[in-house]
């Protein structure tokens, strides 16, 4: 895959970026740089590579999953401007 003038000025104008003539002559080697590099990575072989999701091994942390009130109900609605028996009070919205 490579790219044209053209397709770097289509992408200029997509992304709403200021290219100037020089720039986008100069990104047109670039791109088809750093396309090529992509292109060198199918040639790898991955065959029994397990994927990874962090360059160091990490177990994460997990608590047990509990359903709690927070033991902070008054906290909770402390800022409220009308509660009542740490609920929330709300004007009726619905017939």
């Amino acid at each position: 895959m490579s790219v044209d003038l053209a397709t770097v000025k289509r992408v200029a104008r997509l992304a709403r970026i200021a290219v100037s003539e020089d720039e986008a002559n100069r990104m047109v080697g670039e791109l088809n740089g750093i396309l090529g590099f992509v292109e060198q990575l199918s040639e790898v072989n991955v065959d029994g590579v397990e994927a990874m999701t962090s360059v160091t091994p990490m177990a994460m942390k997990k608590r047990t999953d509990e359903v709690t009130d927070g033991n902070k109900p008054a906290d909770v609605v402390a800022n409220a401007p009308v509660t009542d028996h740490n609920f929330f009070l709300v004007p009726k919205v619905v017939e």
